[in-house]
């Protein structure tokens, strides 16, 4: 199969049975790959009602037909699994270089299924696979185990690994590679925490066939030449993501002190200008990139080396825990990589405890003593330790915030900031409904990487609720995605501006089949009502409610910054999830209709 290496490694962990079986060219047409393998292996094999963190749940690691060529940003690797934060749909996509080395080694998919009697390791070079034993590297940092099997078995290996928190079963534990990139959301490392897998090491030499090789070869070369005369360029290169902290304050999206307010005071002292003066060593970028966003970064005062703070960590652990200094974020960041904790939940979790200790809800007879005032970076320091090691309130926290609220309770469940048990990425968003509605509606819950809907609210005027904006998610929502299918970063398109036109093209020269880009979309839309579909399956009573977000959003208006005082009414709320419905062809309460699942071609697997 052009464009795929053509097989789908399974491990048992239990049995420790290795299969090797043969891609299907409809699952690759009728899905394309990445998270499309991911969503369809899911909903197909996991079992209805399966515990997130027992035997029947699987992780699916899903390439592209894009990953490990040469097209910008082609590194992207797709994690699929039943979420031990949410009970539903979990993706999490990782760029680096695993998911080239991985097709270079002969596989577009692995599937891990059953669970580990003992801690063992996922060996791969090309057709050699084994479990292999991992007492010895258990209970170590991802960062650390990261560098001991380079060190083992020869730096041409590529790692993921998971740190203490997935061991110790966080709800938004990550896996980790390359020294700073993540699968981070929905506890996606929790799942290898329970299956007693403590890493993946893979190495390939082969190669990926090409239909028309001289036809890739020139739209490829067309297409990093766009990337090059792009405007954008000089500026996203130097900063990455943590250019759009300025930007951010500057409009009132910059989560503060638990989402209090959108705008912080004495934001330049942790901008992305202030990051590249103070810390960044070297840029750094994944497989294929010309655009290099990763920075590469050290802290004197702390001593440690990490990648980034990005803006997603800045927003969330800085902002959101009220953190004035670079170097106390970039260090707080590194703690997160070594536990191996998702940067997002842990900021938005401590954010919380923090408002819930300013409000008397919990005190230092709960937390051991340490003082959790917003700023205070050594109390957020103790609680990253904390809630890894599940020591103390940290294994409350380690639930993650929606669970946490019904723990500590009285009116905490009101600034629990989450959808769907999945905590709020770093966009406030009550005077932005179109933002809004793409967290109340994302497929893993309040993610703002399916559809970052912002700047469209900007741009149209952000007190309006209209179809328009509604219309505006969807299209996100199917082209987004989309590169997760594909297996290729968006950054190219979002924030370079690479003309979406490019893709169908050299995707059609890969693989040998034409397609018209409406055609992609349309996979695009098949995988967003299966996700959606596995959701009804698995939660019970789902809909609606499920897509609403914290009562903070309609009963307490912005305290500070420019958006002071905004707030979104329940109301309005209810007409964007109405109009929302209706767009999709979904029922009122939020369900695929038959009529729309047999549209897609979905009639045949999902079921009721």
């Amino acid at each position: 199969m052009n464009g795929y290496a053509g097989q789908i490694l399974r491990v048992d962990l239990r049995e420790g049975a290795i299969e090797k079986e043969p891609l299907d060219p409809k699952l690759a047409a009728d899905y394309l790959g990445g998270r499309g393998f991911g969503a369809y292996i899911l909903y197909a094999e996991v079992p209805q009602g399966a515990n997130p963190l027992g035997p029947k749940n699987k992780l699916i690691l899903s390439s592209g037909p894009l990953s490990g060529l040469l097209v910008p940003g082609a590194g992207k690797m797709d994690f699929t699994t039943k979420s031990p934060a949410t009970g539903g749909y979990a993706s999490a996509s990782m760029g680096g270089l695993l998911s080239a080395e991985l097709k270079y080694a002969g596989y577009d998919v692995i599937i891990l299924e059953g669970t580990s009697p003992q801690p063992v390791y996922l060996f791969i070079d090309n057709e050699g696979v084994e479990l292999r034993e991992a007492h010895h590297y258990w209970g170590q940092g991802a960062i650390t185990v990261e560098k001991a099997l380079k060190h083992d078995l020869g730096q041409e290996f590529q790692i993921a690994a998971i740190g203490p928190a997935a061991e110790n079963l966080v709800r938004f534990a990550c896996i980790n590679h390359d020294f700073g990139r993540q699968a981070g959301r929905g506890g996606i490392g929790t799942i290898m925490g329970a299956k007693k897998l403590k890493a993946i090491a893979v190495r390939g030499t082969k190669s990926v066939p090409i239909a028309d090789v001289g036809r890739y070869q020139s739209l490829s070369q067309e297409i990093f030449k766009a990337c090059r005369n792009s405007e954008g360029l000089e500026v996203w290169q130097r900063y990455g993501t943590a250019g759009i902290t300025t930007w951010s304050n500057e409009v009132g999206a910059f989560p503060t002190r638990n989402f209090q307010s959108g705008a912080m005071d004495g934001y330049e002292m942790i901008s992305g200008e202030t990051m590249r003066s103070k810390l960044v060593v070297a840029d750094k970028a994944c497989f294929a990139c010309p655009t290099p966003c990763g920075k590469y970064s050290y802290s004197r005062n702390y001593e440690a080396y990490v990648e980034g703070p990005e803006y997603e960590t800045t927003a969330l652990l800085g902002g959101n825990c009220g953190l004035e200094r670079i170097d106390e974020i970039a260090y707080a960041n590194y703690l997160c990589d070594e536990y191996g904790l998702d940067t997002i939940s842990a900021g938005n979790v401590i954010g919380f405890a923090m408002e819930c200790f300013e409000r008397g809800i919990i005190d230092t007879a709960d937390t051991d003593g340490v003082r959790l005032r917003f700023g205070e970076a050594q109390g957020i320091f103790t609680l990253l330790k904390r809630i890894a090691l599940r020591e103390g309130i940290g294994d409350i926290l380690a639930e993650g915030v929606k669970r946490a609220a019904e723990i500590f309770g009285r009116d905490s469940v009101d600034f629990a900031m989450q959808v769907k048990g999945l905590e709020m990425s770093g966009y406030e968003s009550r005077n932005a409904p179109a933002m809004l509605l793409s967290y109340m509606t994302c497929d893993v819950g309040a993610h703002h990487n399916r559809s970052s809907a912002i700047t469209y609210d900007i741009e149209v005027g952000r007190d309006r609720i209209t179809p328009d904006k509604v219309a505006k998610v969807i299209e996100l929502q199917h082209i987004r995605p989309l590169f997760d299918c594909l297996g290729a970063c968006r950054f190219q398109w979002v924030e370079l501006g690479l003309d979406l036109g490019f893709y169908a093209p050299i995707l059609g020269a890969i693989t040998g089949i034409d397609r018209a880009w409406q055609d992609l979309l349309k996979v695009s839309e098949r995988v967003w009502n299966l996700t959606r579909a596995f959701w009804v399956r698995e939660v019970d009573g789902f809909g609606r409610e499920w897509d609403y977000p914290p009562p903070r959003i309609w009963k307490e208006p912005v305290t500070s910054g420019p958006t002071k005082g905004k707030s979104i009414p329940k109301d309005d709320i209810e007409k964007l999830l109405t109009m929302y419905y209706e767009q999709r062809g979904w029922t009122k309460n939020g369900i695929p209709t038959p009529e729309k699942l047999e549209e897609l071609g979905l009639q045949g697997l999902v079921k009721g």
